[in-house]
């Protein structure tokens, strides 16, 4: 039997062009590809520390 992992809904919301390359390469490294995408993750410790490095360009959107 699997087990069903937690997910979170991440929204890029705000564009990086103006942000530090390291924010760059977090949004993109979360999978995001334009703004005001919605992408689904596993809720990991990675994950959420990705999210929190860049709180001004990204938001958790509620299920």
């Amino acid at each position: 039997m699997a087990e069903t992992k937690a997910k979170i809904k991440i929204q890029y919301y705000r564009s990086f062009i103006q942000a530090p390359v390291k924010h760059k390469k977090v949004v993109k490294g979360l999978g995001f590809t334009r703004l005001n995408q919605v992408v689904e993750r596993e809720d990991t410790p990675s994950i959420r520390g990705m999210v929190n490095a860049v709180p001004h360009l990204v938001r958790i959107v509620e299920n």
